[in-house]
């Protein structure tokens, strides 16, 4: 029988986010693929060292056993077959067991998350992401030169903001249009009625599923709702997690506090927020991934 990803929760990673490439993307920018890939080959011994969200693939890897395959990490990236070869050695040389891998040299690479049965999926390249998105997948560009923490060797750490990124932006629209009086008049009003859920819901339903199945796993998650709600809004998300069945091991509801402080203390390995502002404050602080989804991104799009 042919190999099966059922029931398992699959991270398509590009190569930028999983080691770092910064200095070799800067000639892939400025030039043809020609340099990079001569770069790459020149550099194929060379291992690459690790990227932004290295400590979470590494983490995650070990939910997997001999006995059994919880978690599947597959390089999707933009990068030319011949810079495979390096991800691929850099792989082996920092003990990442990872075997597949999609390299379209230069060409949309979002396209092949559906054959993957992706959950989420991480790269550096905005278009990719927001195609993905499009296309219902959770998606988010990383920040490569986010701040690392690996304060937690045995636990995985996830933050999530709440509207446009797990919840819609039905919300947030309404902040952005009216104002915070009407926003919390209407969360108010609402509070029995779940928000719709929004593009992270999938995988933080994958990740819950994990976090009950892997009970004897040497790893553990912990997850975190980081928001700039505050009461009386933050009864609503509460209760549509609840009636999502799903459980948050940590909520903060800062009201507008910049959440980079927050997310120190927390030490995510991964921070998904929907706002560049909120973004560029958690990536001094930790590794964090932009949600190019909601209200927020559309305005930006057309200024």
């Amino acid at each position: 029988m042919p190999a099966s990803l059922d029931g398992q929760l699959v991270i398509a990673i590009s190569s930028r986010a999983l080691f770092d490439f910064e200095a070799e993307n800067l000639i892939f920018d400025q030039a043809d693929d020609q340099p990079y890939m001569a770069l790459q080959l020149d550099k194929i011994d060379e291992p690459a060292a690790p990227g932004m969200a290295y400590s979470l693939v590494k983490k995650l890897l070990a939910f997997n056993s001999p006995e059994q395959q919880r978690v599947e990490v597959v390089i999707l990236s933009r990068n030319d077959p011949v810079s495979g070869l390096r991800v691929f050695k850099s792989c082996y040389t920092h003990g990442l067991p990872l075997l597949r891998g999609v390299f379209t040299r230069g060409r949309p690479a979002w396209s092949f998350l559906e054959p993957l049965q992706a959950n989420l999926f991480l790269s550096a390249d905005e278009t990719d992401v927001r195609d993905a998105l499009a296309a219902d997948f959770a998606a988010a560009r990383v920040y490569p030169k986010s701040a690392s923490t690996e304060q937690h060797p045995d636990e995985i750490r996830i933050a999530f903001d709440g509207d446009a990124v797990l919840f819609s932006d039905e919300a947030e629209r309404v902040y952005q249009q009216d104002g915070l009086h009407a926003f919390q008049a209407h969360e108010s009003a609402k509070v029995q009625q779940p928000l719709p859920p929004g593009p992270f819901k999938s995988f933080l339903q994958a990740l819950h599923r994990l976090q009950q199945d892997a009970g004897d796993a040497p790893m553990k998650i912990r997850t975190a709702l980081v928001t700039a709600r505050s009461a009386p809004a933050h009864e609503r998300a509460i209760r549509t997690l609840m009636s999502w069945n799903i459980q948050i091991d940590e909520a903060y509801f800062l009201g507008g506090l910049e959440k980079g402080p927050f997310l120190k203390v927390f030490a995510p390995d991964l921070f998904f927020d929907d706002q560049t502002g909120h973004c560029d404050s958690a990536a001094s602080v930790a590794p964090t991934a932009h949600v190019a989804a909601g209200i927020s991104n559309a305005r930006q799009i057309a200024d």
